[in-house]
Order: structure tokens, then C-alpha cells, then sequence
């Protein structure tokens, strides 16, 4: 008869326990939920991460690009400037020489002039 008079205080035990165990369970379903959430919300973050590093290394290749198209069109600047300058001490170079021979020009008419009054006086 004792086993019979257990039955209801093992029965009710058992529910007690079932009852625990779908209460840790729900318990770790939601614990599993959150834990989810945040890893969700992380990967989010992370391609965020991703796509604002992607715009920044296109941002700095197209700089990188600009400053190598800059820096062409400085030495190319450099050489234009180079040139002009050789060609315009070309320029003085010639027009010195000009000068030259206009003043040894002056100089030959000026003793022809100066012979020429010697000659006829």
C-alpha cells in the first residue's frame, strides 16, 4: 500500500521537474534568441564596417590617382618651364648678337664716315 500512496507525491514530483525542465528550456531557447540578436546586430555592424572600409580605400585610390595625375602634370609643367627658359635665353642670346653687329655696324660706318671727312679735307 505505501507504493500506492507514493504514486501521487512521485507523479507530482515528476510534473514539478517536467515543469522545471520546459521553464530552463524556455529559458535557453530565449537566451539563444537574444544571443542571435545580438549576433545579427553584429554582422551588421561588421558589413558596415566593411562597406565604409571599401569607400575609403576607393576614396584613397582615387586620390592616389589624382595625385599621380598631379604630380605628371607638375613635371610636365617643370619641363614647359625649362623649355620657355632655354628658348628665351635663345631669344637674348640672338638678340644680343643682333645687337652686336648692329653696334659694329655703327661703329664701321662711323669710321668710314670719319675717313671719308679725313679724305676730303
Amino acid at each position: 500500500m505505501n507504493d500506492h500512496a507514493k504514486v501521487p507525491e512521485v507523479a507530482e514530483e515528476h510534473r514539478i521537474s517536467a515543469e522545471a525542465a520546459r521553464n530552463e528550456a524556455e529559458q535557453f531557447r530565449r537566451l539563444a534568441e537574444e544571443a542571435r540578436e545580438v549576433r545579427d546586430h553584429h554582422r551588421e555592424a561588421l558589413e558596415a564596417i566593411r562597406q565604409e572600409r571599401e569607400q575609403l580605400r576607393n576614396a584613397a585610390e582615387t586620390a592616389r590617382m589624382a595625385s599621380e595625375e598631379a604630380r605628371d602634370a607638375a613635371h610636365a609643367a617643370r619641363e614647359a618651364v625649362v623649355d620657355t627658359v632655354r628658348a628665351t635665353a635663345d631669344a637674348l642670346s640672338a638678340s644680343l648678337e643682333q645687337m652686336q653687329l648692329v653696334e659694329d655696324m655703327r661703329r664701321t660706318l662711323r669710321e668710314v664716315r670719319d675717313h671719308n671727312k679725313l679724305e676730303s679735307n
